[in-house]
């Protein structure tokens, strides 16, 4: 049976000449419509070889079937995609989302010619980093910032800059792998420095750090601990009383932040995550944090403070490699101002954080009852979401979802692999559509799509 099935599969020539899909390689380029052509019919020999299909299509199925892959093709692969998990930092789905601000000022900064490096008041060359500089230090109290990548780039040329043939102890609960096995004693051993390990996973004192100081210390370094916590019977010493040993010693104390927010959590109910303004009061020397987590803005790696240490990076044969595009410097200057101007409620991570779980069921209500008149059967429930990004690991955040019935995986799928693709999450036999990450703008898609899933 396999063996008729496979000769009767047509030739791509035959399919190419049919009208149906000539008519397709007048609306695409001829390659784009072979190459589609092919892949349907391998995937039906697959299938058949596989013992999956034991009858062809018939002719309007196939050329659907071509259709369909030509679509797929030629879709963009970085795409949008509608969050329904809940995760406000989602790393696979590109963190946090810019403001209407920001994305303008980037789309601005992409399509025309800008003031990058020129200074118009003196007709003369300016500073990269001059666009942003000022803002980052009058919000976060640093003398001098400098902006790179991302966060993994930004400890790179501290470290490269500032310890380089010397020692740096750093706690043994502090020594974090993030994404990408990016771990603090590899990017050490880069940078030509050595990592001098003190006290223990769940308790280092101030001593240790002080018994660890030789001729050959560099520097002290605090790493927070921003996708994971060690809790229990823990101890360690606080940001002021590093500061006062590593002065005491002559010596620069470094942090990687990581997340990096330039507002206190605690008011939205968000535990633990210490702010930028917290370092540097702390007498911190250099502090180093992510542009696209709690900030809210584009990818970046933002270094502050002491301006003898910060001069010295910006002068680094490494800080060239890893600057960043004019894109990137008009996003994250708009992201500062609406942090300068008391806006910041516009930017679209701290909203999702600052939602109440009022607001969030008033909202996953309108889309429910829209899903509900589709002839939807749909429910709200109560839920619990993340932060996400390696932020806040230990809490989650009360939430309101649209929960849907059924065949859940087949729905997730489908979903999932539609024109515009919704990613939601499945708990207890139930596929989810946390209200904390959705637009309702997006509210219509979603429920053409929901219909057309399980049509």
């Amino acid at each position: 049976m396999n063996q008729q099935l496979l000769r009767k599969l047509p030739k791509v020539d035959e399919l190419l000449r049919a009208p149906a899909v000539e008519a397709l390689r007048g609306e695409h380029p001829e390659q784009t419509v072979t190459d589609a052509v092919r892949k349907v019919i391998g995937n039906l020999r697959q299938g058949i070889l596989n013992g999956q299909i034991d009858a062809l299509p018939d002719q309007e199925t196939l050329f659907a079937q071509i259709a369909g892959q030509i679509r797929s093709d030629v879709r963009p692969s970085m795409r949008t995609v509608i969050n329904g998990t809940g995760i406000v930092l989602h790393t696979n789905l590109g963190r946090a989302c810019l403001s209407e601000k920001a994305a303008q000022a980037a789309s601005d900064a992409a399509r025309r010619y800008s003031t990058l490096e020129y200074n118009v008041s003196t007709g003369g060359r300016g500073l990269r980093y001059s666009h942003v500089e000022e803002l980052i230090c009058r919000l976060t109290g640093a003398e001098s910032a400098l902006v790179v990548n991302n966060n993994a780039a930004a400890v790179l040329l501290v470290l490269s800059s500032m310890t380089t043939g010397g020692q740096v102890p750093v706690s043994r609960g502090e020594l974090v792998e993030i994404g990408g096995s990016f771990r603090v004693p590899d990017i050490m051993e880069a940078c030509g420095a050595q990592l001098k390990e003190v006290g223990t996973t769940n308790k280092t004192h101030l001593f240790d750090y002080e018994r660890a100081i030789c001729p050959e210390t560099k520097a002290l370094m605090k790493v927070h601990t921003s996708n994971y916590r060690i809790v229990g019977f823990t101890e360690k010493p606080t940001l002021a009383e590093m500061v006062e040993l590593g002065h005491k010693y002559n010596l620069p104390v470094i942090e990687d932040l990581g997340s990096g927010s330039l507002v206190n959590l605690e008011q939205f109910g968000l535990h633990d995550e210490p702010t930028v303004q917290d370092s540097i009061r702390a007498g911190v020397d250099v502090v180093s944090f992510s542009g696209d987590k709690l900030l809210g803005g584009p990818q970046a790696g933002i270094i502050i403070g002491k301006k003898q240490y910060v001069d010295k990076m910006k002068k680094h044969p490494l800080t060239r490699a890893m600057r960043v595009d004019k894109m990137t410097l008009a996003a994250l200057e708009s992201t500062l101002r609406s942090y300068d101007n008391g806006t910041w409620s516009d930017i679209p991570t701290m909203a999702m954080l600052s939602a109440s779980a009022d607001e969030l069921k008033e909202k996953a209500g309108i889309l429910c009852d829209q899903l509900n008149q589709a002839g939807i059967p749909a429910q709200l429930a109560a839920v619990e979401g993340q932060v996400g990004g390696g932020s806040v690991p230990t809490q989650t955040i009360p939430s309101w979802a649209v929960a849907l019935e059924g065949a859940v995986e087949a729905l997730e799928e489908k979903l999932r692999l539609g024109e515009t693709a919704i990613v939601g999450r499945i708990h207890n036999d139930r596929y989810l559509l946390d209200a904390r990450t959705l637009w309702v703008e997006d509210f219509p898609t979603i429920v053409r799509a929901v219909k057309e899933a399980l049509a």
